[in-house]
């Protein structure tokens, strides 16, 4: 989900826009982000500070109207009166405020999803979409963007998409993800500090609700995407009677004894169910006839082993690319196949990438270098990296023994080629410092039956058979909707005229579904 993380890219998500980054920051320098209690000045009735609002709009891909401000939030609500951190918060004002109903919060997926950039890239369809209905707003979570941010101090190889992903070797040996795992957990404990310890869904929460206190708004209406479901439903489960109209787009499997690394497991069978609408496009007769040759096989079901084959091949024998330094090995395509089942969108790309691997022997038009989707070409920035293991790891115990994964990624290859172990393998959480603070949240039925869920039945990051499971907690808290395109985020996103108008129509007019439906 447009995010960064474990459900979104850059772990699990392709990246199509970099966006401005802020200096890396030294753990002495973090620590001089932190400011004392938040002014005794320009406060609400409630004590938390007033947000000074200031144009942020970008010329040239900004958006107009666009607004931003800082709010100062407790690095531990423990301590309340102790070090605070900084949000980077962000408004678009109803344009027609005869029509305002209340205020739209926009929480962004990931973990490390910047939501002031998600509202540049959908503000403008959404605030056409709500007719005037809401302020909409968001944020940029701790740790990401304009916020206060942490640190780990990985090196540049250790923060390649391809090896955070723990893809097992050729052979499915994990022993170089363990020996990087290690790796990875020591350096954030070292480098991490305050800030970095802080970085939880729980944490995540409670911002948003100082957010909302700040707003000045009694209730809150949302639309979560990917991570953003599971922060929507904890603060739908811990603040219900400050929830107005709640959406959540492509939810996981919020089970609180496995949370983020149930997420991971679901990803093995979401590739599976949505590979077939890629290997249906890419023997499609009308790629060649679109003048690139982009038609991978005559018949679809040529496809999936090509690329495995194909896969295997590069395994043994990587091939150079554009990129200096950065080969396209196996697990380089295997990502590459992850990232582009998020969007049809991206399947040209990955059809050009796929017959550029090929053997130029078979194809005399193969002569050149294959070119590597961006995401892979280079590595993340030290604080993204951190931001999208820190909360995963915070939130929740992962297991500690090495052969038991190793034995999750046997089985798991076997039963899924196409993810090949990566989904069940080890991580830095393994070795994580440091136990999490407080116990994951459990989503129950008890609240307000104000959720309306809309879920891709072929979904490769949050699969459907994990989205049920959330349905099922909420119970008739909530209704779902369901569309047949497969993707991943599906408001706004896909083209879903059906889906789009029953998330619409909730939202400004409060009509929700009587049942659980299905969009064709």
């Amino acid at each position: 989900m447009g995010g960064r993380g474990w459900v979104n890219h850059p772990w699990l998500m392709r990246t199509y826009a970099s966006k401005a980054l802020l200096a890396t920051l030294s753990a002495a320098a973090v620590a001089a982000t932190l400011t004392g209690a938040a002014p005794a000045s320009r406060t609400t009735e409630s004590g938390v500070p007033r947000l000074d609002w200031r144009d942020c709009a970008q010329p040239g891909g900004g958006l107009d109207g666009q607004e931003c401000a800082d709010l100062p939030v407790p690095l531990d609500y423990r301590d309340p009166d102790g070090p605070h951190v900084t949000l980077a918060v962000t408004r678009l004002r109803s344009d027609r405020p005869d029509a305002r109903r209340g205020t739209l919060l926009v929480i962004p997926g990931g973990p490390g999803g910047s939501g002031i950039q998600k509202l540049r890239q959908k503000g403008a369809a959404l605030r056409a979409e709500m007719g005037g209905a809401y302020d909409i707003v968001s944020f940029d979570p701790r740790g990401v963007g304009g916020s206060t941010k942490a640190r780990c101090g990985l090196r540049a190889d250790d923060r390649m998409l391809v090896n955070l992903r723990p893809w097992p070797g050729a052979d499915g040996q994990i022993g170089e993800n363990v020996a990087r795992s290690q790796r990875v957990a020591r350096s954030c404990a070292r480098h991490g500090g305050a800030v970095l310890r802080s970085l939880s869904t729980a944490n995540e929460v409670r911002d948003i609700d100082r957010f909302r206190q700040a707003l000045g708004e009694e209730k809150l209406s949302a639309w979560g995407i990917s991570y953003g479901t599971y922060v929507g439903a904890v603060y739908a489960q811990k603040y219900p009677q400050h929830t107005d109209r709640w959406v959540l787009d492509s939810s996981g499997d919020p089970d609180p004894e496995r949370v983020a690394r149930g997420w991971l497991a679901n990803m093995s069978a979401g590739a599976e169910e949505r590979f077939p609408d890629f290997a249906a496009w890419a023997a499609d007769p009308a790629r060649d006839a679109e003048g690139e040759r982009l038609r991978l096989a005559e018949r679809a079901a040529d496809v999936r082993p090509l690329v495995l084959a194909l896969a295997a091949r590069l395994d043994r024998a990587p091939k150079e690319t554009t990129t200096a330094g950065v080969p396209l090995t196996g697990n380089v395509l295997r990502q590459a196949v992850q990232n582009a089942l998020y969007s049809d969108a991206a399947f040209p790309e990955l059809a050009r990438l796929v017959r550029a691997a090929q053997d130029p022997d078979l194809d005399p038009d193969l002569d050149r270098k294959p070119v590597l989707p961006g995401a892979l070409a280079g590595p993340m920035s030290d604080q993204d990296a951190a931001v999208t293991m820190a909360v995963v790891c915070n939130d929740a115990r992962w297991p500690r023994a090495v052969p038991g994964y190793a034995r999750a990624v046997a089985a798991d290859r076997a039963r899924y080629p196409l993810t090949a172990g990566m989904s069940v393998n080890i991580t830095p959480c393994a070795f994580w410092k440091g136990a999490p603070s407080e116990k994951p949240t459990r989503i129950t039925s008890d609240g307000p039956s104000n959720v309306l869920m809309i879920q891709s039945l072929r979904d490769p990051a949050t699969p459907y058979f994990g989205a049920l499971k959330m349905r099922e907690a909420f119970g008739q808290r909530a209704r779902m909707v369901t569309v047949g395109p497969g993707g991943h985020g599906v408001y706004l996103g896909e083209g879903n005229a059906c889906g789009d108008r029953a998330v619409t129509e909730f939202l400004t007019e409060g009509r929700r579904p009587a049942r659980d439906q299905h969009c064709a």
